[in-house]
């Protein structure tokens, strides 16, 4: 069976998961916000909540995302996320993406259940 999805991005903290996704079963034409999703996840309680994209930056060492919710930099080996009014400020590790948890991959399969 084929994926549904493909990561692009995951970092991970102590009590954290931040990671991009890309949809593959996806229709041709369909909306980037359709096709692309960034994703929080609280570990202890394993909620998810989908990162609201407005817009990047990036050079030849640091990216850049800006959410709805906060703001993501990081480079090949980590990243800070600072949430929205600078209310918390999450250290977090770039891991590679071959080596996501089945847990993991279970929250996003049931994550891409939902209409």
């Amino acid at each position: 069976m084929l994926s549904q999805y493909q990561i692009l991005y995951f970092f991970e903290g102590e009590g954290l998961v931040i990671m991009e996704l890309k949809r593959l079963d996806m229709h041709e034409g369909a909306d980037l916000a359709e096709i692309f999703h960034w994703l929080y996840l609280e570990k202890q309680s394993q909620s998810l909540i989908k990162l609201w994209f407005r817009s990047m930056d990036s050079s030849a060492d640091i990216e850049e995302r800006f959410f709805e919710q906060g703001y993501l930099k990081f480079n090949a080996r980590e990243a800070t996320f600072i949430e929205k009014y600078n209310s918390a400020q999450h250290k977090l590790i770039n891991n590679p993406v071959d080596a996501v948890r089945e847990e993991i991959h279970i929250i996003i399969k049931n994550y891409l259940k939902q209409p």
